[in-house]
């Protein structure tokens, strides 16, 4: 069992973070948040497939007094993510914004950072200080030190602007694209501040090789009990992002929310298109809120009993194939019903 580091808890919405509560999966729009309907949507997407926090690009004024509407409607706490215009900041909290996402050294004057502060204070909206290897201060930029080292000091100097206005509802990430880097920066910082980390591996790639880089670069992070919320970035539908979070949280056992899909390899005994099915299993099952484990195999010879410790699963034949649940089999069909005939046990079995 992962012994998760301890840290503050703080709360954005009706979310809680740190302090042992449930690791959360978050992901970002891709919307133009202006465009109220469309955004909407796509934060419905997101929920549907499980996401508990959603980030919105905040460019101006306009998507500013969108979160307004956009609060009013989400089924989850929205994020606003700001940069540089102080204003944004305010805006988005008396539209009635659950979080802001910005770096109090890049909105200006320390006036418009106590602005900021004093506001989010006031009506208890954590701030979450998003560190970018790419965007660090120039003189830290300058400075002939690793990376890593670099990112932990620029977190550490927006720290100090926020605990200096006696303001602690704080959350902080340190994303590089790079993995290693990534996870030196978590590690050194994990030891030096009380607050919850949101982890991420930035600019990871499209789907494959995000998933990859994500996986080595947040699995390390959480097996060694650092992380409080996580964001698997990708150049994918954002959907995807969230599937992947839960996915490395229950290989981790550290979620047990949605469905844990298992499959073996194909080899020269599989007479069933094995891969198809696979993806169609998971498709079919995606959004089944049940902490069960369904498994996809190619053969009857050793397959039932290799999974075993699966709840149901499939096994293929020649033209055919079988139900089993916990390694029994308990259905011979034919291959174009076995999906039919997966469902219709699973979910017998929780009516």
């Amino acid at each position: 069992m992962i012994k998760r580091r301890k840290s503050k808890e703080i709360s954005i919405g009706n979310v809680k973070i740190g302090n042992n509560n449930p690791i959360s999966v978050q992901s970002m729009c891709n919307t133009d948040t202006r465009n109220i309907q469309e955004t909407a949507m796509q934060i419905q997407e997101l929920t549907n497939a499980g996401c508990e926090l959603v980030r919105l690009a905040v460019l101006n004024k306009d998507a500013a007094e969108a979160i307004k509407e956009l609060v009013k409607i989400s089924p989850v706490p929205l994020i606003a993510d700001i940069h540089f215009d102080y204003r944004l900041a305010i805006q988005c909290i008396n539209n009635g914004i659950a979080a802001l996402r910005l770096n109090p050294g890049n909105i200006g004057k320390r006036e418009n950072v106590e602005k900021v502060v004093k506001l989010a204070k006031q009506q208890n909206i954590p701030i979450r200080i998003g560190v970018n290897a790419g965007s660090l201060e120039k003189d830290l930029q300058e400075k002939e030190i690793p990376l890593a080292e670099k990112m932990v000091e620029s977190a550490m100097r927006h720290i100090k602007i926020l605990e200096d206005l006696d303001f602690d509802l704080i959350k902080v990430s340190l994303k590089s694209s790079d993995v290693l880097t990534t996870i030196e920066a978590y590690r050194s910082i994990a030891e030096k501040i009380p607050y919850p980390l949101h982890l991420g591996v930035t600019e990871a790639g499209t789907l494959k090789n995000g998933l990859i880089k994500s996986s080595i670069g947040l699995g390390t992070l959480l097996a060694e009990g650092i992380g409080d919320t996580i964001r698997v970035s990708l150049t994918e539908d954002p959907v995807e992002e969230v599937y992947a979070g839960f996915d490395i949280l229950k290989s981790l056992k550290l979620r047990n929310k949605g469905v844990n899909f298992i499959s073996c390899p194909t080899c020269g005994r599989t007479q069933i298109d094995l891969i198809s099915l696979a993806k169609k299993v998971e498709q079919r099952f995606k959004n089944l809120d049940a902490n069960i484990t369904i498994a996809t195999m190619g053969c009857a010879v050793n397959g039932p009993g290799e999974a075993r410790h699966a709840d149901f699963g499939i096994a293929g034949g020649i033209n055919e194939g079988y139900v089993f649940q916990k390694g029994e089999i308990i259905a011979r069909v034919p291959e174009n019903e076995l999906l039919d005939k997966l469902e219709e046990v699973i979910m017998k079995s929780y009516k």
